[in-house]
């Protein structure tokens, strides 16, 4: 089954995120889907969710602030954000359009098995509302350039949109951490995989005891060299890829039947 093809003008637009309510990226994103919709609500977490993946609440109570009408922070992960805001916040009516992000740093790759922004988008297609994840592919201590993904996101999104996309589908763009003038188009490409490889940092509290931080991951060797969403960023170009919620691999399927049979 598809998503039809939406209106955005007529459209109810939830925007969420991993990197917190006061996030710049969350701005930027909530001006995006300002030009097109009146009907604009957001439910961010309170504190920054990178890396919570497709997490739930489950074993404290949620806390919920109300900034303003539309505006409100909730100090759980972004998947709660979006169960929260359509089951507790919007009255009643769900969102036509979920929008996630702009996240600080790059969606790409593995990544988003891990990430709060792909998450968001994830948890909205499986409660049944069409879902953009947008990321600005960031490194640490570089200069960012917000204005790549304002400039930009308006057309793909407004594309996006005009076609109609299987239920369980998703979609991931990632911007490069450019200037709007310098991005080199947009591309329609798969999801890229590189060699995992994360810093673990080892260090000792005042009392001797030891502690440790996951530190940024290494630029692992690519896996796959085809056109990915690796190669779109490396090139200049937004990258857009359909992310499917089905993790089922067709071919494994296949060959346990026939073994099992």
């Amino acid at each position: 089954m598809f998503q039809p093809p939406l209106d955005l003008a007529s459209a109810r637009i939830l925007v969420t995120n991993d990197d917190g309510i006061n996030a710049p990226g969350l701005k930027v994103l909530e001006r995006v889907a300002r030009q097109f919709s009146q009907d604009v609500w957001v439910v961010a977490p309170e504190t920054e969710q990178s890396g919570a993946g497709h997490s739930l609440t489950l074993s404290r109570p949620l806390r919920h602030r109300i900034i303003s009408d539309h505006r409100h922070a909730l100090d759980g992960s972004p998947t709660d954000c979006v169960l929260f805001a359509m089951e507790q916040v919007m009255g009643g009516r769900k969102p036509d359009l979920v929008l996630s992000g702009v996240n600080r740093g790059g969606n790409l790759g593995e990544d988003v098995t891990y990430s709060g922004t792909v998450a968001a988008a994830m948890e909205a297609t499986l409660l049944g509302v069409p879902a953009v994840a947008f990321s600005l592919a960031a490194r640490h201590g570089e200069p960012i350039h917000w204005g790549a993904a304002e400039e930009h996101a308006p057309a793909i999104l407004q594309k996006l949109v005009s076609t109609a996309w299987p239920r369980d589908v998703f979609m991931n763009v990632n911007f490069p951490n450019l200037l709007p003038e310098k991005i080199m188009g947009t591309r329609i490409v798969s999801q890229g995989r590189r060699q995992s490889d994360y810093n673990l940092i080892a260090l000792t509290d005042p009392r001797g005891n030891p502690y440790y931080w996951i530190g940024p991951q290494h630029e692992g060797d690519l896996l796959r060299h085809d056109d990915t969403d690796f190669h779109a960023i490396a090139d200049g170009a937004v990258s857009v890829t359909p992310l499917h919620v089905d993790l089922t691999h067709d071919g494994a399927l296949k060959t346990l039947r026939e073994v099992f049979e």
